[in-house]
């Protein structure tokens, strides 16, 4: 492997990271106010909570899993699309200042 196809890697790793970093976050955040405005009670906060009724804990964790998943899955392809767009863009630069 070349050394700029190290360094490509190596930032695409950083990259994706901080998008599945801050898509995580976001994710919870707005699944958690859809999660109130739906069902008018605020997010089971502790899942082993006898006071937390067995399907609100399985609804809330289908939710959250199926939704925080399907949003890492845009998040990350749409990621990987503008990165491979500005790598091309960049070495396009590159190769007409050469």
């Amino acid at each position: 492997m070349t050394d700029e196809k190290e360094k490509q890697d190596l930032a695409w790793k950083a990259v994706g990271g901080l998008v599945g970093f801050a898509t995580a976050w976001a994710a919870k955040k707005v699944l958690s106010v859809v999660w109130e405005k739906t069902t008018g009670k605020k997010p089971p906060a502790d899942h082993d909570s006898l006071d937390v009724s067995l399907a609100e804990a399985i609804g809330y964790a289908v939710v959250m899993g199926v939704g925080m998943q399907v949003a890492q899955i845009v998040m990350a392809r749409t990621a990987r699309r503008r990165y491979d767009a500005w790598r091309a863009l960049k070495d396009a630069a590159r190769d007409v200042v050469d």
